[in-house]
Formats: C-alpha cells, sequence, structure tokens
C-alpha cells in the first residue's frame, strides 16, 4: 500500500456515477481525505502540506481522468501466470493487473480435485492476510454442469455435497468471496444457502438452468450470475433462462466480460441497458493476459492463444487475455456512458463480494485510485489503505 500523502488536482473524476471537472483529492494515509473543484486544494495543503502534488494534466494530459481503483471479481491469471499455481504466480499476475487499473482482486480457481482446492484457497487465505489488494478467492468450479464445463476438465466436476461444500470454506477461513454453482444439480440450493450463510457469495453459472430454475437459486441467496451469456442457455424470446432471470432480479449482479470475444458490443450494450447498476466488469483473465501469443495451461487443460483469444483444442474460449482498462474501453465504444462503465468496474463489483467500502473515492474512504488519459489508458495507478 502507498502510504504517501498527496493532492491530486486539475482532473476530471469519475466516481459515483457523476462526472465533475477541475476536481482535487486530497490522499493521507492512504485514505481520502478531502476534495472538491478548482483551485482550493492549495488552501487545503497550506494547512498540513502533502509529499506529492500531482498535477494531472502533466501527468496524463489533457483531459485527464480519475476513477476509483477497479476491483476484478473474477480472473485467473495474468503476465504468464495462473493463480492456480501459488503466492508467487498471484503476485505476478496482481502486478500485470494493476499496471493496467485494477488495484484489488478475487482470485479465481478454476476446477481441481477437493484436496487441490482446498490447499489453494488456504494458501490464498494466508496471502489475503498481508496483502489487502488480494480479496479472497472465487471458486469457478468444481460444482458445474458437465455440459457447460467450458474450460473446466469435466473430469474433475463433482456435485454440491455438504462435506465438500464445507471443507472448501472451511479451508478459506472466511476468505472465500465466491462459489459458482450450477443449480440444477441435486443439493445445489441447499449448498446456496450453506454458501450464503458463510458469508460468500454464491453465483449462478456453467449451468444448464431453466429460469425457474435460476429464480429458485437467487431465492436460495445467490447474487451473482457468472459470466453472463457465456456457459449457460442463452436468451430466448420465450425461455429467457438466467439470463433472463437475472436481468429481472434487482439482487444479482451480473458478470459481464467485454472483451469483444465472449460478447458482442451490441450485447454488451443490452446487458447494461437491462440490469442498470447490476453488471460487473470483469477480465476472467488467464495467464496469458498482458502475456504472449502461444501455449498455456489453464487448470489441467491446454489452451492455445492466438491473436490474444484463448481456446482449447476444440475451439472452447477459455478465459480471456483482458484487462479492466480494456474492458472499459470497449464497453464506452459499445455505447455505455463512461460513469456507468466506471461503477460497473468499482462500486458494483465490491458491493456483489460484500466490500461496500471500496470501489468509490469519498472522503475517508480508501484512496484506490487510477488515472487516465483522455483515451482512457492507465497513466498513474494507488492503492490506498484498506
Amino acid at each position: 500500500m502507498d502510504g504517501l500523502n498527496r493532492v491530486i488536482h486539475s482532473v476530471r473524476l469519475v466516481d459515483g456515477g457523476r462526472e465533475m471537472p477541475d476536481s482535487w483529492l486530497v490522499v493521507r494515509d492512504g485514505r481520502v481525505a478531502a476534495q472538491g473543484t478548482g483551485d482550493a486544494w492549495r488552501d487545503a495543503v497550506a494547512e498540513e502540506p502533502v509529499d506529492e502534488v500531482v498535477d494531472a494534466t502533466d501527468a496524463a494530459g489533457p483531459g485527464a481522468i480519475l476513477t476509483p481503483g477497479f476491483i476484478d471479481i473474477h480472473g485467473h491469471g495474468g503476465g504468464g501466470a495462473a493463480y492456480d499455481d501459488g503466492a508467487e504466480a498471484i503476485r505476478t499476475a496482481r502486478a500485470l493487473h494493476r499496471a493496467h487499473g485494477t488495484t484489488r482482486a478475487v482470485v479465481s480457481l478454476v476446477t481441481a480435485s477437493v484436496d487441490d482446492l482446498a490447499r489453494r484457497v488456504a494458501a490464498i487465505a494466508d496471502l489475503a492476510e498481508t496483502d489487502a489488494a488480494v480479496l479472497g478467492s472465487h471458486l469457478e468450479g468444481p460444482f458445474l454442469d458437465p455440459g457447460h464445463h467450458g474450460a473446466h476438465d469435466p473430469e474433475l466436476l463433482i456435485g454440491p455435497a455438504a462435506d465438500a461444500v464445507a471443507r472448501l470454506l472451511e479451508a478459506g477461513r472466511g476468505t472465500v468471496r465466491q462459489v459458482t454453482i450450477a443449480p440444477e444439480l441435486p443439493g445445489a440450493l441447499t449448498a446456496i444457502e450453506r454458501i450464503v450463510a458463510a458469508g460468500a457469495a454464491a453465483a449462478v453459472g456453467h449451468t444448464d438452468a431453466d429460469a425457474e430454475t435460476a429464480r429458485r437459486a437467487f431465492d436460495a441467496g445467490a447474487t451473482i450470475l457468472t459470466h453472463a451469456f457465456n456457459a449457460m442457455p442463452g436468451l430466448h424470446h420465450r425461455e429467457p433462462g438466467p439470463i433472463g432471470a437475472a436481468t429481472a432480479d434487482p439482487r444479482v449482479t451480473l458478470e459481464v466480460i467485454a472483451d469483444g470475444v465472449h460478447l458482442a458490443p451490441e450485447v454488451v450494450r443490452i446487458a447494461f441497458a437491462a440490469a442498470p447498476g447490476r453488471i460487473a466488469l470483469v477480465t476472467d483473465a488467464m495467464a496469458a493476459a498482458g502475456s504472449a501469443d502461444g501455449d498455456y495451461v489453464l487448470g489441467a487443460l491446454a489452451v492455445r492463444v492466438e491473436n490474444t483469444v484463448a481456446r482449447l483444442a476444440d475451439g472452447t474460449i477459455a478465459g480471456s487475455t483482458l484487462t479492466q482498462d480494456a474492458a472499459l474501453r470497449t464497453a464506452v465504444v459499445a455505447g455505455v456512458t463512461l460513469p456507468t462503465a466506471v461503477t460497473a468496474l468499482t462500486a458494483t463489483p465490491a458491493r456483489a463480494i460484500g466490500r461496500p467500502d471500496l470501489g468509490r473515492l469519498e472522503i475517508g474512504s480508501p484512496a484506490d485510485a487510477v488515472l487516465l488519459d483522455a483515451d482512457l489508458r492507465v497513466r498513474r495507478v494507488w492503492t490506498g489503505r484498506a
């Protein structure tokens, strides 16, 4: 965490669904201490000097933009490293994503044996104790529908038996943030209740559920739809499926992968319109994010990356090579307003995993911030104290 006291001025602040031109922000001890517009920052720092004065126009050019730090609640790696491979790999991947504006992230794990997942979840819990930028873990498997396994090894998928669910939650020592589950599996609704009771978010995904089954899952406590539209029945005009159920339910946050591969731009725009304030832009990034094309391994499966698109040998999309700043640009080009897209990278994902203290730049909030130029390219990133 950055312990410097600073002022950032002459910036367009985009936060809380609003744009505030000619803004400034004072950071002290890793938290937002004051904010305003115009030249009043000079009075604020005259009373109590700061270590650094950042003129946003000098640092990022005319039209510089300041947003809260991005929060990724679904990603598997980057910079050539996979989150499944332990603490050093997590640090390597996090460094790549932080450079692209993701100040804090949930570490997603692909399907493995319960023994392996328990060890990995425990290791993430250890890391989260010393690194507040690691928000905990996301178990994307093993409780998935074999017919919608995506890039998860179907041989390792299991039903959500009570002992397996309990063991994984206990291994996380309160740091499991999200568990994806196919609600049509036997015992799934009871498992969702247990997951939520343990303080984690249950997510519907990798599923063959119809709309009614999805609604039952949401009534049982599930509050996230894992990478909406992908690895689930599509939105049909007579069979709305889990997408229709999720967009209709104000309790549910929909993950969207805005990489131009998982979803067409028109669908990204439709998702934002159908569930205003409930879209979380996630990366679902695998190790190749920020790295070269070539051969990789995702969990137990071989992945080939060509022209930045990751696929299994059968052509199935295998995660992405996306970073959250690129997701921001894609969403804006698709027709989503900048304040709405920023909220989908910040406050909405934070709220979805039970961290409403993050994803905003209000006075007293952790000073996680991203400075972007007018083309939405990241120029500087700060992570505050939480």
